[in-house]
């Protein structure tokens, strides 16, 4: 689903507080439906808070305030009426450090259908097309349809990874947020994500934060950079790259600071 211009999310004034630090400026975005777009900027900048805004989770922390709006999928998620539950069901997230639950991997792919479907409606045929389902869009399938029992901490970090992955899909998200999902991976695991995540690409809307500018380059359609809280520019990833309108955006991507 996207709005009437092609958008999955959209975010309209969105300021947002830690207590009486403002860490969000007037954030206006628009991010496109079925792409990978990258929140880029120095450490600080918002990035991370702002990728968090978009399933709320950084509402778990009282002092944090927020106003303006972000229309997910044409609704705004801050209405009264909206599930924080079928919120994070269709907006998945995952994080810098794969946390795989210390469970089975069949186990860690149905965990999400075990807690928001009825336990009588979960027939054993079911969580097995699931976890094949999920585990085959992640290319993880071949290697683990024999070790579905074993421990999901025993995997390889980058399998650990794409297993985070596949646990959101039974669920059947419209949009996958990445928190820096390659920084404790090896260049093999960081090359392994990113063809997954040019994979998933269309049939979800997958938003990443990243340091990494090479990467940023390499994987993303569009470009939002950051910096102090504000959209500085956002743009087709080659425009930004090759020809930024900002003064501001041509010193970081040059590494004069950051």
């Amino acid at each position: 689903m996207m709005d009437a211009h092609g958008h999955a999310i959209v975010t309209r004034g969105l300021n947002l507080w830690y207590g009486p630090f403002q860490a969000l400026i007037d954030v206006t975005a628009g991010i496109p439906h079925g792409l990978i777009t990258s929140l880029i900027g120095p450490s600080g900048c918002g990035k991370t808070t702002l990728l968090r805004c978009f399933n709320r989770v950084n509402e778990r922390f009282a002092y944090v305030r927020t106003t303006g709006a972000i229309e997910l999928l044409g609704k705004n998620i801050y209405d009264p009426d909206v599930s924080l539950i079928e919120l994070r069901k269709a907006v998945g997230m995952v994080f810098q450090r794969p946390n795989p639950l210390p469970i089975s991997v069949y186990e860690n792919v149905v965990f999400g259908l075990r807690i928001h479907s009825r336990r009588a409606s979960l027939k054993r045929a079911d969580l097995d097309a699931a976890v094949e389902q999920a585990l085959t869009e992640v290319g993880l399938w071949k290697d683990l349809k024999d070790r579905l029992q074993v421990r999901a901490t025993t995997l390889q970090l980058e399998q650990q990874q794409k297993l985070c992955i596949a646990r959101l899909l039974p669920l059947k998200p419209e949009i996958i947020l990445m928190d820096e999902p390659c920084s404790t991976l090896d260049v093999d695991g960081t090359r392994g994500i990113e063809e997954l995540m040019f994979a998933l690409k269309g049939r979800y809307t997958i938003v990443i934060v990243t340091h990494n500018m090479a990467q940023a380059r390499r994987t993303s359609d569009e470009c939002i950079f950051m910096l102090l809280g504000k959209v500085i520019e956002h743009t087709r990833t080659a425009d930004l790259f090759l020809s930024p309108k900002s003064p501001r955006t041509a010193e970081y991507i040059e590494g004069r600071y950051g």
